[in-house]
């Protein structure tokens, strides 16, 4: 059986101030032009449809798009919520989308039931398994012994009854201990969401999504599909990819990067305003369009530069300054530092200079929810 494994796809997502839609469509459309040149049997989304758990309208005809044109070409679908998702909102008419071929998890409720697929060597067991946190998996097993994300994922696994004698798939969306991740990922207290990869020993594959950059966690079939688009500027060098696995007899696991190309790149550029500003430096470049990191070297700043370089680089995304003044004042780390903190790190470092102690995993949760609930706009 062949699968295509995505993930991440963030729709609706923007970058310093830059809407992603066209870039997400191009996408999109080369994913499709994938699905029509390999023909797989099934495509597995693992989590982050979307950036937000109440995305905009316009993100969700993209999608609706992009499902609807997977199920005309007969292609089945496996789809879980991943920790940007609603899984509520995801999952409506998930039962009537099942008769289309199109099959999205339910709300985590404690146990999570296979869909089963047919090829020539017999079924194949797929586990929709959504986001998780502890809490989650504790409301339905209060008297189980569950300290972390280990531990929630163990439980929920062990509930699988999985039968070794067929494969199993499974679609989760965590951080597995280990894998590197970016900037543009969301981030615990201390590593606290990590996964240990043996809880996954049962699986034939696990389909990952929650880090960008596609990569193997620990064993060549648990992987992450990584997003199909950098969506940070530490993802600008990353080659990004779709991964197609081969599932033969029970055992024959065979995984194949296929590349992606973005309507547009992200780059980096340094040096001074009078370098970056010639024209032949920069006349016929095929990254002029792209989105930019710019870092000007020059010690005094250049007024407007911002407006001024778009007119070249009509994709600027930021412009910062590296000179004797911003070094001296560690201006280029602070914001670095800042910038790849999340909502919850920033209020974890503000009440450990508070109180003189980490918050606890409990406080950790709850803050983590009203921080959802802010962004939801239910507070």
């Amino acid at each position: 059986m062949k699968l295509l494994h995505l993930a991440d796809l963030h729709l609706g997502k923007r970058v310093n101030g830059f809407s992603m839609l066209e870039d997400q469509a191009y996408i999109l459309d080369q994913l499709l032009a994938l699905v029509d040149s390999q023909q797989p049997d099934c495509v597995l989304l693992c989590g982050d449809v979307y950036d937000k758990p109440v995305p905009p309208a316009e993100a969700v005809q993209l999608f609706d798009g992009f499902l609807s044109s997977l199920s005309r070409r007969g292609v089945q679908v496996m789809l879980i919520s991943g920790n940007h998702d609603s899984p509520e909102r995801l999952a409506f008419g998930g039962q009537l989308m099942a008769g289309s071929g199109v099959h999205v998890a339910p709300v985590y409720g404690g146990a999570v039931e296979p869909v089963t697929l047919e090829d020539a060597f017999g079924p194949v067991r797929f586990y929709l398994l959504p986001f998780l946190k502890p809490a989650h998996v504790r409301r339905f097993y209060p008297e189980a012994a569950i300290e972390s994300y280990t531990d929630a994922l163990h439980l929920a696994v062990a509930q699988m009854a999985l039968d070794p004698a067929v494969r199993n798939v499974l679609l989760t969306h965590q951080f597995v201990t280990g894998a590197e991740r970016a900037e543009s990922e969301e981030l615990n207290v201390g590593g606290a969401d990590n996964v240990d990869a043996a809880v996954f020993a049962g699986f034939d594959y696990v389909a990952l999504g929650h880090l960008h950059r596609p990569q193997r966690a620990g064993a060549e079939t648990i992987r992450y599909a990584g997003s199909p688009l950098s969506y940070s500027f530490s993802e600008a060098e990353q080659e990004k990819s779709a991964a197609l696995v081969n599932l033969g007899p029970k055992g024959t696991v065979d995984v194949r990067l296929l590349p992606l190309h973005p309507l547009r790149g992200m780059k980096r550029l340094r040096g001074s305003y009078q370098a970056l500003t010639r024209r032949d430096f920069y006349d016929g470049a095929p990254w002029r369009g792209d989105y930019l990191h710019i870092t000007l070297t020059d010690e005094t700043d250049v007024p407007d530069a911002i407006g001024k370089l778009r007119v070249i680089y009509p994709n600027l995304m930021r412009l910062e300054y590296d000179n004797s003044r911003t070094r001296a004042a560690g201006q280029l780390e602070v914001l670095a530092q800042q910038e790849r903190r999340t909502p919850l790190e920033l209020f974890a470092a503000f009440y450990r200079q508070q109180n003189g102690q980490d918050m606890s995993r409990e406080q950790q949760d709850f803050v983590q929810t009203l921080i959802t609930s802010i962004w939801e706009g239910k507070a």
